[in-house]
């Protein structure tokens, strides 16, 4: 039996590495799942967060976050449903030089004797965090312990640190808040819907509400 046509249309599994389909039936290979291509003990990332990139990372993990390694005392957490686009990178707090010297230059990491010793006594940095349904432009750069809430949109190479507040547009560097999106009353709302975290099929039919900005349908 034919779908109705003003059926609402799935979510993509979330599973799925390539989630873009051509009219034709292709993937699209530079779109992918972020949680379904990275495997890193530091990194974690919520379902349908999505990434684009043309140049076909071999490694997702270090192209957008080059300087965290396993085991580092920091993380990178990424909420559901954010959009990421090519050469947006993180900076891990571990990306820092030692600064009590009266040099810092990193003698260690040139030395197999001393490196493990030299990550064991990096600082724990604060964790770099992305709320959900973020959407972070092109060639963006978070520094180290940047925290973006829910629903923020950073302007194509802005360079972020410290707290973004919740629905804010960022731009600059250093970026600053450009506007809102919505009154303080509005986003009180949709911090309480919370609908990211909703089962796929209440999601999917709610997505006409979503699209449209139908705060009270989603009430």
């Amino acid at each position: 039996m034919d779908k109705p046509k003003d059926a609402n249309p799935p979510l993509p599994d979330p599973t799925t590495r390539n989630p873009l389909v051509f009219p034709d039936g292709r993937a699209d290979p530079a779109t992918v799942f972020l949680n379904q291509v990275i495997d890193h003990p530091n990194i974690q990332i919520g379902d349908w967060t999505y990434y684009n990139d043309r140049r076909l990372p071999e490694d997702y993990a270090e192209t957008l976050a080059p300087y965290l390694f396993a085991g580092a005392p920091e993380y990178l957490r990424i909420g559901k449903f954010c959009q990421i686009a090519q050469g947006v990178q993180f900076i891990t707090a571990t990306a820092n030089h030692p600064m009590s010297g009266v040099s810092t230059y990193p003698f260690a990491v040139f030395d197999q004797t001393r490196l493990t010793g030299y990550r064991a006594e990096l600082p724990r940095g604060r964790d770099t965090v992305v709320g959900h349904d973020c959407w972070i432009g092109r060639e963006a750069v978070l520094l180290p312990g940047a925290e973006l809430g829910n629903g923020v949109i950073v302007a194509a190479r802005a360079v972020v640190r410290g707290q973004v507040p919740d629905y804010s547009v960022v731009a600059g560097n250093p970026a600053v808040v450009v506007r809102m999106r919505f009154a303080d009353g509005v986003i009180k709302q949709l911090q309480d819907i919370a609908w990211w975290d909703w089962p796929a099929d209440q999601i999917a039919r709610a997505i006409p509400a979503i699209e449209a900005g139908d705060v009270q349908a989603l009430l």
